[in-house]
């Protein structure tokens, strides 16, 4: 064989082969490769989001326990002002009863001593009349003389 027409013969056959190749080989491999290529973007790209959307939602995770720390502080602290002015109040209010009892138990004990005294008058007027009786030795007449008893009374006061 002639080594031109076998060099000719081989050009054909890989022209034929390239254009084959070209045609039907190539395109779907090159759309596979940029299916893939796309995909490994889109993959690439959806995991940035999803680290940036972690992020932020990390910031918003710490923001909301910084809210709920803060609200709850709020919340203590209110209640430890509650708790004082109720403090207080009770306070006010047993010093309000104790005042008010105290009061009662001094009127009472007033009360009780201005019985004591005019009891107490009416046993010395009474004496005043025994001794006097006896010093005169005749009966004092009570109901006679009982501007006199009235006037010795109220100068025992």
């Amino acid at each position: 064989m002639n080594l031109n027409a076998t060099l000719i013969a081989q050009m054909i056959v890989f022209l034929a082969l390239w254009w084959f190749v070209a045609k039907f080989v190539w395109p779907p491999v090159t759309k596979a490769l940029d299916e893939r290529s796309k995909r490994i973007a889109d993959g690439l790209a959806a995991a940035d989001k999803a680290k940036t959307d972690l992020a932020a939602a990390e910031r918003r995770v710490q923001d909301e326990i910084k809210q709920a720390r803060d609200s709850a502080a709020d919340l203590r602290s209110a209640a430890e002002r509650q708790g004082a002015q109720l403090i207080d109040e009770a306070r006010a209010e047993a010093a309000r009863i104790v005042a008010a009892a105290k009061k009662a138990a001094e009127e009472e004990a007033d009360l009780a001593a201005q019985r004591a005294k005019d009891q107490l008058r009416e046993q010395v007027a009474q004496l005043a009349v025994v001794g006097a009786e006896r010093i005169l030795r005749r009966e004092i007449d009570a109901g006679r003389h009982a501007d006199l008893l009235s006037n010795l009374k109220n100068e025992l006061r």
